[in-house]
């Protein structure tokens, strides 16, 4: 079973720490399934809390699903804890949580709303940010701008 990182690669603007606000965080994916190689046109949730049981009764996931073309049954569990997106990686891709996969493979990615940061300079913290565009904020404690932007991500086979 193959386990995926999520690498995003970003320009933070005086900001570090970029991280989903909660352990409940809703990650938001395009998915491929890997018998009919099909993916889907509509964007997946998946909550690392959330656990569903598998069809065939060989447990729970975070993720069920069948693939509306070949009808398969395929899952997912989100493996790790998040990891920050900190301002050393500016620009660079870097890990931000591990999935494993059984029978699809995620594909694509979007950040929406839930993150949290804190001020490069000042660590005045900035909660709630929506990553849907790109984020701009002013930071008072340190007098300087803070922003997201240009979000690409990417996956990286782990094992």
């Amino acid at each position: 079973m193959p386990i995926l990182a999520l690498q995003i690669k970003a320009e933070l603007e005086n900001i570090t720490g970029l991280v989903p606000m909660d352990d409940d965080h809703t990650w938001h994916f395009k998915i491929e399934c890997t018998s009919c190689h099909e993916v889907d046109k509509n964007l997946i949730t998946m909550n690392a809390l959330d656990k569903v049981e598998m069809g065939s009764g060989r447990g729970e996931a975070n993720l069920v699903m069948k693939c509306k073309f070949c009808k398969r049954e395929s899952s997912a569990d989100i493996v790790s804890k998040p990891v920050p997106y900190d301002i050393e990686n500016n620009e660079k891709f870097a890990t931000i949580v591990q999935i494993e996969c059984r029978g699809l493979e995620v594909v694509g990615f979007e950040p929406r709303e839930g993150w949290k940061a804190k001020g490069a300079e000042s660590d005045t913290p900035f909660e709630d940010i929506d990553l849907t565009e790109e984020w701009a904020e002013y930071d008072d404690k340190s007098g300087l701008p803070v922003g997201v932007s240009n979000i690409e991500a990417k996956f990286v086979k782990v094992k």
